[in-house]
């Protein structure tokens, strides 16, 4: 009797792909639909997670763009601070398909919007990346200069890229009611002042992230029409919801409707792929625990994990730590450390009493 089960390769079966696997390697789990060479130029955006991507790709001798390096004598700890480094631009964290959208958008016009500009006790912060100057500039004027700049040298990054790996975090985004442009994090946290009749709650769909997602591919295009699109999905959990859910039940929710809408996405589109590095986190076949004792930061041995499945599948392996350095150490004795990565969503930890 045939059927279309006779003949498939193993790792279409739960018996030979996962339970009698080798589960460190999980052969067959990720097969890269588009090369990742040391000669490829890859940038990188996305919430905190994405944050080491591009630390083991630069490791392993890859490529990796930055548009906006910081200053020579400036040390590394200072630079992350200041949000240098961490991505291909120094845009901070991007935690959702819409605020990546419209961050591309901005970059193909190339001026920024004065209106978007937070201003408490005499000190200015770009409200679409507000942590990037942690003590504030002096003035509106500042703000705009520093912004047009940075999407001046996004836009000449971006055309230099062969690959862009997009990390999707949230779901959840506070918007602009006027204009529907959406923040990082919520309006007062970390800057500004929340307006109830100006900052509206956003909990996008599964529908809404897949037309982001298109047209994010259609942005990158405009800039190099031969750009690859990796998507990913963090299995960080939220640090807070305000959807009126228990924070648990939020995560679920978000965590299945980007992945839904990213796996959609890629099965639809022509040069994306999708990584799991979401599934080798969070499923218990991957084994684990991969969270600290808060249950929110990832392990850098689960960090390890992901990154050599990556690696090995682009036969970039060779030069990749066999350690955690000393900077992505946790702190056993803090259990809301979240190692040297810098997140903006960690400040609503402040407010959960």
């Amino acid at each position: 009797m045939s059927h279309p089960y006779v003949g498939m390769p193993p790792e279409a079966f739960w018996k030979t792909a996962v339970a009698e696997t080798d589960r460190e390697a999980f052969p067959g789990l990720y097969r890269p639909a588009f090369a990742i060479t040391h000669d490829t130029t890859v940038a990188t955006a996305g919430s905190c997670f994405a944050q080491h991507i591009g630390r083991y790709l630069r490791i392993a001798g890859c490529t990796v763009l930055d548009a906006e390096p910081p200053p020579r004598s400036m040390p590394e700890p200072v630079a992350q601070r200041y949000g240098y480094s961490l991505f291909s631009g120094r845009y901070g964290n991007v935690y959702t398909a819409r605020q990546m959208r419209q961050l591309l958008e901005e970059v193909a016009d190339g001026s920024a919007e004065h209106r978007f500009v937070w201003e408490n006790d005499g000190r200015y912060r770009d409200a679409f990346r507000p942590t990037v100057e942690p003590e504030g500039l002096d003035s509106a004027e500042e703000v705009i200069l520093h912004r047009n700049y940075h999407l001046e040298r996004t836009s000449r990054m971006l055309q230099q890229a062969d690959v862009f790996v997009f990390t999707l975090g949230l779901t959840e985004a506070w918007e602009d009611r006027e204009t529907g442009r959406v923040f990082p994090i919520c309006p007062g946290v970390a800057g500004g002042t929340f307006d109830p009749d100006q900052h509206v709650f956003r909990n996008f769909t599964h529908a809404e992230i897949l037309a982001d997602l298109y047209a994010i591919q259609a942005q990158l295009r405009r800039f190099n029409p031969e750009m690859k699109l990796l998507v990913t999905v963090s299995p960080v959990p939220l640090t807070a919801t305000a959807t009126g859910q228990h924070v648990l039940e939020a995560t679920s929710w978000s965590k299945a409707t980007l992945r839904a809408a990213a796996g959609e996405f890629v099965a639809q589109s022509k040069d994306a792929a999708y990584f799991p590095s979401y599934e080798i986190v969070t499923h218990p076949a991957s084994g684990g625990p991969w969270f600290e004792p808060n249950l929110r930061s990832v392990k850098i041995e689960a960090v390890e994990k992901v990154m050599a499945i990556f690696l090995e599948a682009h036969g970039l392996l060779d030069g990749a730590p066999a350690e955690p350095s000393q900077s992505t150490e946790q702190n056993e004795d803090d259990s809301d450390s979240e190692d040297d990565l810098i997140c903006d969503d960690l400040l609503l930890q402040a407010f959960a009493g």
